[in-house]
């Protein structure tokens, strides 16, 4: 099979490395993306659309459909790239990842739990943890915003790596530019028509990603969710495990419907 990895917020293509020698020592095929603004693009716009692009591009360069895999704020730059072209999708995997909804910006869908009625805003308060990781960010005068504190970025995105590898990926941070992602409605009709195989990966040691939002998640997906005993940063800390469940994951089926609100 073939992966294509799409990173989450501050982290770029670097941030799979490990993952991708586990998948190639399973005899996989796997690649990953630097979204526009990130690693080696880092001086680009960040957009909806040159992100998605990125990622279809990456889709198109293979021999055969792939295995999408969408990590944090990644599962919604591939659910665009999806949507965009679905008959390049063999599976789309979500690790601890965001899912759009369907006319909503990205903060909404962010920001939006399901009850028996059906979606509902938040009321703008922060679970306790991801509340004071907000205090560990930085904004510049564009409105980019940096994990500023080593302190901070250890206990939220790697508490289950080793000091040196903490650090390694800690210098590589880049800034978070959210372009028009904000103020944008997304709409993904292909998506939801495509049905397409997929999965859902929680963190059980998350402390970026709150439970009630990767539950939410994993609802709408329609599917059982798969889990790994790690920090929001599995490529890290458990590259192995990471890469034998996202094989795994490609042999699951839905278990409900896709819901797109």
């Amino acid at each position: 099979m073939r992966f294509v990895l799409v990173h989450g917020g501050f982290h770029a293509a670097w941030c799979w490395e490990r993952t991708i020698a586990e998948l190639t020592s399973l005899g996989h095929d796997a690649v990953a993306v630097d979204l526009p603004g990130h690693g080696a693009r880092i001086d680009e716009e960040s957009t909806l659309d040159n992100r998605r692009d990125t990622i279809v591009a990456a889709l198109q360069a293979g021999d055969e459909k792939s295995v999408l895999v969408g990590h944090s704020g990644g599962g919604f730059d591939a659910t665009l790239a999806a949507d965009a072209r679905p008959d390049l999708v063999a599976h789309i995997c979500y690790l601890a990842a965001a899912l759009p909804r369907e006319g909503r910006t990205y903060p909404e869908a962010m920001a939006m739990r399901d009850d028996d009625s059906g979606p509902v805003e938040l009321d703008g308060e922060f679970d306790g943890d991801v509340g004071e990781m907000l205090g560990y960010l930085r904004f510049d005068e564009s409105g980019a915003m940096t994990f500023a504190d080593f302190e901070g970025a250890w206990k939220y995105f790697y508490h289950d790596c080793d000091e040196a590898t903490a650090r390694w990926a800690f210098d590589r941070l880049g800034p978070e530019r959210f372009g028009d992602t904000t103020v944008t409605p997304v709409s993904v009709p292909s998506f939801w028509a495509a049905d397409l195989p997929r999965s859902f990966i929680v963190c059980e040691q998350d402390r970026s990603m709150p439970r009630w939002l990767a539950d939410t998640v994993a609802s709408r997906l329609g599917v059982e969710q798969l889990s790994i005993d790690a920090s929001h940063s599995p490529f890290l800390s458990r590259p192995r495990e990471l890469a034998e469940l996202l094989v795994y994951a490609t042999t699951t089926t839905p278990v409900a419907p896709l819901r797109a609100h």
